[in-house]
């Protein structure tokens, strides 16, 4: 599924602006990857990424909360070693400093 993650506070250059977006149209699908695409360039970061069946991003930690909504089939966050399921139009948060993972399970 395709999952929008949303790091830190502020956008200082964007590098969609003025445009409408439909986010997940923004990147597409490949075959046994992990795709992603940015949105803004900064010390804050806004990335879509898609995920075919059976891809991740290992555990790793922050220095900013996280948000995450899944925009279509279906993703299982790992925070802090707790699963969440998450299904299109679902969000969730990941803080900071927690270790976390991002699972495309559909």
């Amino acid at each position: 599924g395709k999952i929008l993650l949303l790091e830190k506070e502020y956008f200082k250059k964007i590098l969609i602006n003025k445009k409408v977006l439909k986010l997940k149209e923004e990147v597409a699908y490949q075959k046994g990857q992990v795709v992603s695409k940015t949105l803004a360039q900064n010390e804050a970061l806004s990335v879509i990424f898609s995920f075919d069946k059976g891809e991740e991003i290992s555990s790793h930690k922050s220095g900013g909360d996280a948000f995450v909504t899944c925009l279509d089939g279906e993703g299982e966050i790992t925070i802090d070693s707790v699963k969440y399921i998450l299904h299109e139009g679902e969000q969730i948060v990941m803080p900071a400093g927690l270790p976390h993972a991002v699972y495309g399970k559909e």
